[in-house]
């Protein structure tokens, strides 16, 4: 994972201290933030969807995970990953997570066969026009509920545990499932093993991406499937790149394999390119 350059904003650096990266970075910002904005106005925001795989086969899909996206005024779809970091902390990022939820609830109800994650953030919590989807979505399809997985992050949660505790408790008891992402990227301790009662833990790519090469990161993954698995917890390894690294990662015991090796995020997913040849039939 590469380091990320911190957000500036002009207003928190002492008058007479600017530097021409700082304007730079605060423009970019601006920049990004615009364009997101535009895209919301505009209804350009979709889910790529990309594969998870039973590590026993690796050709079977469990479930798929929906990344956002947004369409810039050229039309050329950006990843989360080059806007996120800057509107996380804002409404927009909010609206976001929004968007988000309603268009992986629309497909969950559209496609019956379909087991879908949602990233989200806990910003989210809270926030009236997100609990009011997801309310009015699970009120119209009951069913949805044991289809939907939500992922939040290992920074997310820890910020505010309480509060993610309590709300994963309400929900899986409407039968949702809780994914913790993004595991051993920050501080971890494995007391939020015990803590926050997970369904899914999903490995950090940084400690899987050439993990047949790495004895120490092979310990490290193994140590916790093995924990995950004696919590009854699903495990999945993030950001699968290479054949060898799925082989180490299924020996260690991962249920599922995540990454480029079994499928890129789609807009274009293959239950929609069932449908549209059954109506061109």
């Amino acid at each position: 994972m590469g380091r990320r350059t911190k957000k500036r904003d002009l207003a928190d650096i002492p008058p007479g201290h600017h530097t021409p990266l700082d304007y730079a970075l605060a423009s970019r910002d601006t920049k990004t933030l615009d364009m997101v904005k535009a895209a919301i106005m505009h209804k350009q925001v979709l889910l790529a969807y990309q594969p998870i795989v039973n590590a026993a086969d690796l050709k079977t899909p469990a479930f798929y995970e929906g990344l956002i996206r947004v369409l810039d005024d050229t039309g050329r779809i950006i990843p989360a990953k080059d806007f996120m970091d800057t509107i996380e902390d804002t409404e927009i990022g909010r609206q976001m997570d929004c968007l988000a939820l309603e268009t992986g609830l629309e497909a969950l109800a559209r496609y019956p066969a379909l087991r879908l994650s949602i990233n989200m953030s806990a910003r989210s919590i809270g926030y009236r026009r997100w609990t009011k989807s997801l309310e009015r979505a699970l009120d119209d399809h009951p069913h949805i509920a044991e289809r939907l997985i939500l992922e939040i992050s290992e920074k997310s949660a820890m910020h505010v545990p309480e509060l993610v505790i309590d709300f994963m408790d309400d929900l899986q008891a409407k039968g949702i499932s809780f994914a913790l992402d993004d595991f051993g990227s920050g501080f971890t301790s494995f007391k939020y093993f015990k803590d926050f009662f997970f369904d899914i833990i999903k490995f950090d790519g940084q400690l899987t991406r050439d993990i047949h090469l790495d004895q120490e990161n092979q310990i490290i993954a193994g140590g916790i499937s093995n924990i995950a698995r004696n919590l009854d917890m699903l495990t999945i390894a993030s950001r699968v790149e290479r054949r060898e690294d799925a082989t180490v990662l299924s020996d260690l015991g991962f249920n599922c394999l995540q990454g480029f090796l079994f499928g890129a995020p789609t807009v274009k997913p293959p239950w929609e390119n069932r449908k549209s040849k059954r109506s061109a039939a």
